[in-house]
């Protein structure tokens, strides 16, 4: 017994003996570290997805709800992805949002009830003012037209010639509203169908105007963009100064005048 431990005191001991232990602890280590990450990477999470189409104003329940197993590497790289339902439940789909069957909830697409009333105007600026323009299913593209999105203005008429101008007169507009006959908006509730009879959106005053004197003229035609367009707007401006001028020379602007401070219409007559 005495031998066999002088020999694995001596074996331990030697030079040799430690580096081999030392070279097979660090790759066991490494080992099992790359197997807890594989393992943690490649488990499984049960994320919450819509089982129908959710409409904006719709109060989410549990029933709204089914679950998909997805790894965490994958969920990792899905950014704003909601994957706990108590965040979800009870929550409501935000207004002008719709959340589609079989879709994943992100941040943004709930609000709180209680928070989610909508004011179209609240978010113009102090130098703008509200227009509307009149559409219908078809020239909303089959209502895809929504609060938030970035539009572009199309003018077309009918000159001296007979000859059809049509081109972009003003790229990159705010929709503010989109709102049926009786002016309810059109997706604020999933209760009935709605169908588009004017978008309302926020313009400079500077251009108040030339999208006025467009509509009586000729015809404003709402030209949608893809979902870039939206997410990474570009200043409103006018596309085409020859359209601009064509609108303009068949206005007569009348001169601002201040109003007589006696309220008579007429100013210093005394007589």
């Amino acid at each position: 017994m005495g031998n066999l431990l002088v020999k694995i005191k001596r074996f331990i001991s030697n030079k040799n003996t430690v580096t081999i232990l030392c070279v097979l602890a660090g790759i066991l280590v490494i080992y099992v570290g790359y197997n807890w990450r594989v393992s943690v990477a490649t488990s499984p999470q049960s994320v919450p997805y819509a089982n129908k189409t959710l409409v904006s104003g719709t109060v989410i329940t549990q029933d709204d709800i089914s679950y998909v197993e997805i790894s965490k590497s994958v969920l990792d790289k899905t950014k704003n992805i909601i994957t706990n339902a108590n965040l979800i439940v009870g929550q409501a789909v935000a207004y002008g949002d719709t959340i589609q069957a079989n879709s994943f909830f992100f941040e943004g697409d709930v609000k709180d009830p209680a928070d989610n009333s909508y004011y179209p105007l609240a978010s113009m600026e102090d130098d703008q003012e509200a227009q509307t323009l009149e559409v219908d299913i078809h020239t909303t593209f089959g209502n895809a037209i929504y609060p938030g999105n970035y539009i572009d203005l199309w003018f077309k008429d009918v000159n001296e010639e007979d000859k059809l101008i049509y081109g972009e007169l003003i790229e990159s507009i705010k929709v503010l509203d989109v709102t049926d006959e009786d002016g309810r908006s059109v997706f604020e509730t999933g209760a009935e169908s709605r169908e588009p009879r004017s978008i309302t959106f926020a313009v400079d005053r500077d251009l108040r105007l030339l999208i006025y004197a467009a509509r009586e003229i000729g015809e404003l035609v709402p030209v949608p963009r893809n979902k870039s367009y939206s997410e990474n707007p570009s200043e409103t401006r006018i596309s085409s100064t020859y359209l601009q001028n064509y609108i303009l020379s068949q206005v007569s602007v009348v001169p601002y005048e201040d109003t007589p401070s006696n309220g008579t219409g007429t100013e210093g007559n005394n007589e």
